[in-house]
């Protein structure tokens, strides 16, 4: 018999920018004050938030994607919630948004994974410009589709008495019950920038501001009543494709501009017997000589470009382990690995030099959404297999000269310019990086697939 998963809700929201990560975030950090074990989930691909959902819970956050997982891998993975309290996952963008295309399970939609694990929606709502006509977009939410629970709302930038109990009207003639009710208070909210938050290791007065969200949101919200509200089914068990190990022996850089790594992956890693041996290239560290694979994860380099270009021996311990072994960098990783990157000010630093890749920040470009790679050439540990994944940098490519790495395409099916770079190097190592972010297996795809 299947166990029966611990209760769970989802915080979403009409749209982003309304404050789902600071009140996830309160609630969090309220319910962990409280005594109780609370696991953090996030919905989409996203690196930043979940490290602060760590923070806050004092366990991992997982990412949960409708549109690069199959079931099968979004049940076996929301398994870590075994023998917590409660459950906590935060929802991405708008509770129906996603991408036009399905993919594994549905189309990225955060409404898809709550659908799937039985989780009832929490609303954030910005009211602030609103007083009952909040009412009519929440109950449109709710009624939106079949099989989905919202139940209830908490309101976010209420301006005043008079305000909330307008608002609290219209939810009543909604018959959706109101969660909560924040005033406008602008010392919680959490700094960001161009992609997002700042990382959560960035910020010395982290645990603080925690402290102040959970008392904030204890304050003007019934947590008992939330906490009731939390409900989940157990899903039949399904094949589950976790993503293969790269080599027996990882690499990995790890530092602030090399962090965008989802716990999902090292963890399947490990449970393959591979062990991750941790490098800073800010420390001018170097990969560990006994390592039979190097991955250099995204992040922010562009921060960081100076310090990277004076890494003299990073620079120099990694040209000697890519001659006789594989190398792969993600986004930020691959931006490491060209000849040459071109911050915000137009200064121009020297890279690793391993691929001849030259980007640049200085006339900024977002590049945002989900991509399916068919790699050309093996991928460490991946072969050609499709992969799932997404992208989202705001870099600019000046010159790509070596091979293609992938034919990538986005959600719609449509081809990307962005392939990826390949080169091999003469004592038979290799050299791959690609703004592509792994996320999973194409599972639903066969090798031979256009």
């Amino acid at each position: 018999m299947t166990p029966t998963p611990p209760p769970g809700l989802l915080i979403s929201a009409p749209a982003s920018g309304t404050g789902k990560t600071t009140v996830t975030l309160g609630l969090l950090a309220a319910f962990a004050a409280r005594g109780l074990t609370v696991q953090p989930f996030k919905s989409g691909p996203d690196y930043i938030d979940p490290a602060f959902h760590a923070a806050a819970a004092g366990r991992p956050s997982v990412n949960l994607d409708s549109w690069a997982m199959a079931p099968g891998r979004i049940a076996a993975l929301a398994d870590v919630a075994a023998g917590s309290d409660l459950v906590l996952a935060e929802g991405s963008m708008g509770l129906f948004d996603g991408v036009a295309a399905a993919g594994e399970t549905g189309t990225g939609a955060s409404a898809e994974v709550a659908a799937l694990m039985g989780w009832p929606v929490v609303l954030v709502l910005d009211v602030s410009g609103q007083a009952q006509t909040a009412a009519a977009v929440a109950q449109g939410l709710a009624r939106f589709r079949a099989g989905l629970t919202v139940g209830g709302v908490i309101l976010n930038k209420v301006a005043s008495p008079r305000h909330e109990a307008l608002v609290r009207a219209g939810m009543a003639a909604a018959g959706l019950p109101v969660l909560g009710a924040l005033p406008r208070r602008a010392e919680v909210a959490l700094p960001e920038r161009h992609l997002g938050l700042v990382q959560a290791e960035e910020l010395p007065r982290l645990q603080a501001i925690l402290a102040e969200a959970a008392a904030f949101v204890a304050a003007h919200c019934n947590l008992d009543a939330i906490r009731a509200l939390a409900a989940a089914h157990a899903l039949p068990p399904a094949p589950s494709a976790p993503v293969p190990a790269p080599g027996e022996r990882i690499a990995l850089a790890r530092d602030a501009a090399f962090s965008f790594v989802y716990p999902h992956l090292l963890a399947d890693w490990r449970a393959q017997g591979a062990t991750i041996l941790p490098f800073s290239p800010l420390a001018d560290q170097a990969p560990d000589p006994s390592a039979t694979v190097c991955w250099l994860p995204g992040g922010y380099p562009e921060l960081h470009a100076a310090q990277l270009a004076a890494s003299e021996g990073f620079r120099a311990g990694l040209a000697d382990f890519a001659r006789t072994r594989p190398v792969h960098g993600e986004c930020g990783g691959y931006m490491a690995l060209g000849a040459g990157l071109v911050a915000a000010d137009g200064a121009r630093h020297r890279m690793a030099g391993l691929l001849g890749l030259e980007t640049s920040f200085a006339k900024r470009r977002m590049h945002l959404g989900y991509r399916l790679a068919r790699p050309h050439r093996a991928l460490p540990g991946q072969g050609t297999r499709p992969l799932r994944g997404h992208e989202f940098h705001y870099a600019t490519i000046l010159s790509q000269p070596d091979a293609p790495l992938a034919r990538v395409t986005d959600a719609t099916g449509a081809e990307v310019a962005e392939t990826g770079s390949f080169a091999a190097q003469p004592g038979g190592g290799t050299v791959s990086g690609t703004f592509f972010h792994l996320i999973a297996p194409a599972a639903s795809l066969a090798p031979q697939d256009p």
